[in-house]
């Protein structure tokens, strides 16, 4: 590959060849499934790929350390105090770190970019509308004391366990303030410009982005902790699983990381691949639209829960990449609920369905990412479900797509997977245990909302779990509304995901986080 460029060998290494193209030595060459990519703003990026990517590009007031998850560590910040008050928290930036542009990142930068969170009032700002933070209410209550240090009052009853994980999440990442003013269009703080472009101070910075073909990634020369081990990160949207498989083993890419159980299986043989597994907080799930009147029957939605094959799916061909897990806390939480109700059963199912009145079953509109294993977990779930009359219809469309109905809640069910945004269990509960809200402006987008589901007891019950001090009480707390939406919810929690990538030999150092803004590239180096 020496002497020939970059773009080049993009080119070149898209076109089928039988011939063998390593990768060029200082670059890392990734593929994945990222159609689900909608914006790279951190104001406004919610989804799995957007947030690993954004881990990468910008920096946070903290972050946790990847090698132990519940722990807190630098970021931004050197030193964080708290205040006698219990809501007073003050944070000194250290003076090292600078946007790409040379300019030292300020308390004021971290100020603004908390701010246009809220302002924009996009998915990411209900984590921190969670501080008690508004539009209205934030310069009251967060401050730039001086050039690096940030004050900030939260305006809820919150442990401090809970504020720092908050705080920790890429909707606190600190864009340049003045970069982003210089690119506002009808006062939207910068947005339009910062989907496609970044302005952070993190290792990488975004180079370029092809919706539904690439994202590319280049290192940042003057990142204070050290530069990364590799010059570029490319991203290649590859959705076929055979096709990423035999695009590692041509060489054309250095790590696949959505194979198949039988495909990781093939390849365990080769001398030139090694397969890694990682402990994942991803849950899949189905989202059960309450607006639809079947599934607001919570008999209907009982039935549904005994018509799925649980342990017939993760026994077959998701060995290994899943297990099964039915409360909304990961295995690896504190709190986490390991319970596993309910099984495969049929009989069953038909006694709930004839009690609701649906005896006949009804008909039901299924959407689902169309890459695998959606695609084949979703019609074994027609196919157990036609047993008891309910008629699923199969709609396999893009991630994105499938994310838009979802938020505008115009879907009847679909199957999703949800990552946690935080080390903290208020991440997951705030989200499937909280909504009192039946408008269609609420203060919080939760997918107890999108999916109609108006919980004002549960929803205080969850804020009482996040003002609890005690660590041991809160678990405890958690626990039970685990139980509680698991039996009256409009979600079936199906799996817990276990991560397995294939890389080349050559790859060392490349990490999957527990959560998705925990996998860092800066260590990846290539032999």
């Amino acid at each position: 590959m020496r002497g020939l460029s970059f773009a080049l060998f993009l080119a070149l290494s898209a076109v089928a060849a039988p011939a063998f193209a390593a990768t060029p030595q200082n670059t890392l060459v990734m593929a994945r499934q990222i159609d689900d990519l909608i914006s790279l703003d951190p104001a406004e990026c919610y989804e799995l790929n957007g947030v690993e990517i954004l881990a990468n590009v910008y920096d946070r007031l903290v972050k946790l350390d990847p090698a132990d998850p519940l722990t807190l560590k630098d970021g931004l910040a050197t030193s964080w105090t708290v205040g006698a008050d219990g809501r007073t928290y003050r944070f000194t930036l250290d003076p090292a770190f600078h946007f790409l542009d040379g300019a030292p990142v300020t308390a004021e930068d971290a100020v603004f970019s908390m701010r246009r969170v809220l302002e924009l009032d996009r998915s990411p700002s209900f984590l921190l509308a969670q501080l008690g933070w508004t539009s209205k209410t934030f310069g009251e209550l967060v401050h730039a004391v001086d050039e690096h240090t940030v004050e900030l009052t939260i305006g809820a009853d919150l442990g401090p366990s809970l504020v720092l994980a908050l705080l920790s999440s890429t909707a606190t990442a600190v864009v340049e303030k003045r970069v982003a003013l210089e690119h506002e269009q009808a006062g939207d703080l910068g947005n339009l410009w910062l989907k496609t472009h970044t302005i952070g101070s993190g290792p990488y910075s975004l180079i370029t982005w092809k919706p539904n073909q690439s994202v590319m990634l280049l290192a940042n020369p003057n990142y204070p902790l050290g530069p990364a081990g590799l010059k570029r990160i490319v991203i290649r949207h590859v959705p076929e699983a055979s096709v990423q498989r035999l695009l590692l083993q041509r060489g054309d890419i250095d790590i696949a990381r959505d194979l198949t159980t039988d495909q990781l299986a093939a390849i365990s043989g080769d001398e030139a691949l090694a397969i890694d597994h990682f402990p994942d907080g991803v849950l899949w799930y189905i989202s059960l639209n309450q607006a639809y009147a079947p599934l607001a029957n919570p008999k209907v939605r009982e039935a549904m829960r005994y018509l799925i094959d649980y342990q017939g799916l993760v026994a077959s061909f998701l060995a290994g990449r899943y297990t099964v897990h039915q409360a909304f806390l990961p295995d690896g939480f504190p709190g986490a609920v390991n319970d596993t109700p309910y099984h495969l059963d049929v009989p069953l199912a038909k006694k709930l369905l004839g009690e609701a009145g649906y005896k006949d079953g009804f008909d039901l509109k299924f959407e689902v990412y169309s890459n695998s294993p959606f695609t084949e977990i979703a019609q074994s779930i027609q196919a157990t479900m036609g047993e008891a009359g309910i008629r699923v219809t199969v709609v396999p469309e893009e991630q994105k797509q499938v994310l838009t109905v979802v938020r505008s809640r115009r879907h009847q069910m679909t199957a999703s997977e949800w990552s946690p945004d935080y080390m903290d269990p208020q991440t997951n509960a705030g989200n499937f245990a909280s909504n009192p809200d039946a408008s269609d402006t609420p203060a919080e987008r939760t997918s107890a909302w999108r999916n109609h589901w108006v919980i004002p007891e549960l929803s205080r019950l969850t804020r009482e779990a996040a003002a609890e001090h005690d660590i041991a009480k809160r678990a405890v707390l958690y626990q039970s509304l685990q139980r509680r939406v698991m039996v009256e919810g409009p979600f079936i929690m199906v799996f817990q995901a276990t991560q397995a990538i294939a890389r080349r030999r050559a790859v060392n150092g490349f990490a999957l986080g527990f959560i998705n803004d925990l996998t860092f590239f800066r260590g990846v180096t290539k032999q």
